[in-house]
């Protein structure tokens, strides 16, 4: 299965286009930051109105309920309960883009490796 370039739709598609196609309604807004209900679980209660926070210029997200958070993507794929890669086939297709595939298989190891080496183990516990 050919590898899909995340971080070229990440780039092409912002969080904002993902929160229009799930019909997000913001309850407050103050520059690159929007509070409202969290498209991931049921809105009850008074209280939950602004407990999911967006920053449109991270293109990040949380929800200070549930505790979901970050990109564009996690954010699709958690609202349609969906692993990654056909989450972001959905997307893709719901917005028209044609799907960025990584060059070859090499690539894919090289970020691989880039990201195994920055995970550092935890430390033992005492």
């Amino acid at each position: 299965m050919p590898g899909i370039d995340y971080r070229q739709i990440r780039s092409v598609i912002p969080i904002e286009r993902v929160l229009q196609l799930l019909h997000f309604q913001a309850m407050w807004r103050r520059g690159v930051s929007l509070r409202g209900f969290c498209p991931i679980h049921d809105p009850s209660g008074e209280d939950n109105r602004r407990c999911f926070s967006v920053d449109l210029q991270r293109n990040a997200f949380q929800c200070f309920r549930c505790g979901a958070k970050g990109n564009q993507l996690d954010l699709w794929r958690f609202v349609h309960k969906l692993p990654l890669y056909p989450a972001t086939l959905l997307l893709c297709n719901k917005t028209g883009l044609t799907l960025p595939w990584l060059d070859s298989p090499t690539n894919c190891s090289i970020l691989d490796s880039r990201n195994s080496a920055t995970k550092s183990p935890r430390p033992a516990t005492e």
